[in-house]
């Protein structure tokens, strides 16, 4: 299955850094970034996460969330976060089933060798929980700052 922009975002709750729990439910009425990136304190995905990072007091400013998931388990994602002062939630989908459902959980190769993993992939979900913006196949460098731009197309 794969998420289309117009899509309504399949529904999910998952356990996140900080104790928290990050749902659909729960962001009802805003709007909101989901990321999903392949595995915490590797280079790729520390260098988005601290974009996203840095990009949160203009994301603030105008009221929107940031969520990251891997399927990395939450005593990594815990350290991950801590070590990098991650300030927004990063969410366990251990067993994949969230990504699933968005259509980044992908069959992988790399040096011929098959497997499945996360293909990093950027949504934009409105207060309506229908996705604004899909972002595939995601390279690291540049992605917060386009990111920027269709937030502000849409809500600025």
């Amino acid at each position: 299955m794969s998420i289309a922009e117009g899509d309504p975002a399949p529904d999910f709750e998952l356990p996140a850094s900080g104790g928290r729990t990050v749902s659909l439910s729960r962001m009802k009425g805003k709007t909101f970034i989901l990321y999903f990136y392949p595995k915490a304190d590797t280079p790729g995905c520390t260098k988005q996460a601290c974009s996203f990072e840095e990009a949160g007091a203009t994301l603030g400013k105008i009221g929107l969330d940031v969520i990251g998931v891997s399927p990395d388990k939450m005593k990594p994602i815990e350290t991950f976060a801590a070590k990098y002062g991650l300030t927004f939630p990063l969410a366990s989908d251990e067993a994949h089933a969230v990504s699933e459902r968005f259509g980044t959980w992908v069959e992988k190769s790399m040096y011929g060798r098959k497997y499945n993993g996360i293909e990093r992939s950027t949504f934009l979900i409105n207060e309506d929980g229908k996705v604004l913006k899909a972002w595939r196949k995601v390279s690291v460098t540049g992605h917060v700052d386009e990111v920027l731009k269709e937030v502000n197309k849409h809500l600025g």
